[in-house]
């Protein structure tokens, strides 16, 4: 029980990276996308992390770490990108997810 707000703050740092990479996805459709107001709020963004992954890091094993940022990364990448940009998905990429999945699940099992 002790590992699950560690893996729930792993999450929640997901969330703050895809809102991040949301807003650098912003700023390169801009003319100039680094002199943008969006680079800017989106770097911003990634450096507030920092913080939280010194916490984390005491906690977890980077392994650990590494599969639950990566798998909820994935999955909240490609929600904003079929949501907000409308990217569309193959078979392929569905059962990649589907993968991804299961390989979290097994790393929580199993660890």
């Amino acid at each position: 029980m002790k590992n699950y707000v560690p893996i729930l703050v792993t999450v929640g740092f997901s969330i703050v990276g895809v809102v991040g990479d949301y807003l650098l996805k912003l700023a390169s459709s801009q003319k100039y996308p680094l002199r943008s107001g969006w680079f800017y709020v989106g770097f911003a963004v990634y450096a507030s992390t920092a913080f939280g992954w010194v916490y984390v890091m005491r906690h977890l094993k980077l392994a650990t770490i590494g599969v639950v940022y990566s798998v909820s990364m994935i999955l909240l990448l490609t929600a904003i990108g079929a949501a907000g940009f409308k990217e569309t998905l193959n078979a392929y990429e569905i059962a990649g997810l589907l993968m991804a999945v299961g390989s979290l699940i097994l790393l929580m099992r199993f660890a």
